[in-house]
């Protein structure tokens, strides 16, 4: 990628990024490199120098963040955190321009995105709701999916910045729609890696050569971005966090409630919820989700 020149660097909006975890850190820097001035802030200092490094800016509140920006990015864990920030004196809503851009990218309930894009009208702030599915993985290469709900004109005009960070980006509807289409992506993955998980216990109590049996299944009908993302932590055991059980079981709380309260019937995905559940009740919480292989190990009698 070539390096902006300074012209085009100041033609291109000024973003505050709010929220720089596992996640929010790659996109930030991703937008950098695009050539993007990037004001952040986080919690952890350690992140702020972080984004300094990359060429960032760290600020000290989300006030500060906010106060100069074109466009408010937040990506924080769940709805409580996206509340914090945006509401009350030192939040976002009483602290960006009027006109600004506000594109929430946390995963977090329908409702609570349709309420902040109602709140924020009433303060001339204009919201989008874009969730991203790819992970720790996808954020660092900018292949993220991203599930956009909105005005379409907001949504076009926020469109080259999604694709420094993305490379399927859809307008899934009115505000809401790019939670509730995310929602029934984590139920996917979840159930995706539940199936993974049982059948590399099946494969490795059958005595079959596990790395070679996952290299044929992924190549045909059985083969998904879930097995190529997440075959090297099964085959090693390897749960360094690139999305956390955490978060996932918060996912299948609000993908549960929000089939409940429309009425769609979620059997298999109400069992893979109490599976998360159970898994983050054994104190696996902060493991990656592929380490739902770790509850279906217990089941079957391995100590682990």
């Amino acid at each position: 990628m070539s390096t902006p020149t300074d012209s085009s660097r100041r033609e291109l909006p000024k973003i505050a990024w709010i929220g720089l975890g596992i996640m929010g850190s790659p996109m930030a820097e991703n937008l950098i490199k695009a050539g993007y001035d990037v004001t952040g802030f986080t919690l952890e200092q350690d992140k702020l120098d972080r984004l300094a490094a990359a060429g960032g800016r760290a600020a000290g509140s989300v006030a500060e963040a906010v106060r100069d920006a074109d466009v408010v990015i937040t990506m924080v864990p769940a709805s409580p955190q996206v509340e914090a920030i945006a509401y009350g004196p030192d939040g976002i809503l009483e602290n960006a321009r009027s006109g600004a851009l506000l594109i929430d990218m946390s995963s977090i309930t329908p409702q609570t995105s349709v309420d902040l894009a109602a709140r924020a009208r009433d303060k001339g702030i204009r919201v989008l709701d874009a969730p991203v599915s790819g992970g720790e993985a996808g954020a660092i290469e900018a292949v993220l999916s991203i599930m956009v709900g909105g005005e379409r004109a907001d949504f076009e005009e926020a469109e080259p910045l999604f694709e420094a960070l993305g490379k399927t980006i859809v307008l899934c509807g009115p505000h809401g729609s790019g939670q509730t289409v995310k929602a029934a992506n984590q139920l996917i993955v979840a159930v995706n890696i539940q199936a993974c998980a049982e059948a590399v216990v099946f494969l490795e109590k059958s005595g079959v050569d596990l790395r070679a049996a996952l290299d044929v299944l992924n190549g045909g009908l059985a083969g998904s971005t879930v097995l190529t993302r997440k075959r090297d932590n099964f085959l090693r055991r390897d749960f360094k966090p690139g999305f956390r059980i955490d978060l996932h079981h918060k996912d299948m709380g609000i993908v549960t409630d929000a089939a409940r309260s429309v009425g769609a019937a979620l059997p298999v995905g109400a069992v893979v919820a109490q599976l998360v559940a159970s898994l983050r009740a054994q104190g696996d919480g902060g493991l990656d989700h592929s380490a739902l292989l770790r509850a279906v190990e217990r089941l079957s009698g391995a100590q682990v």
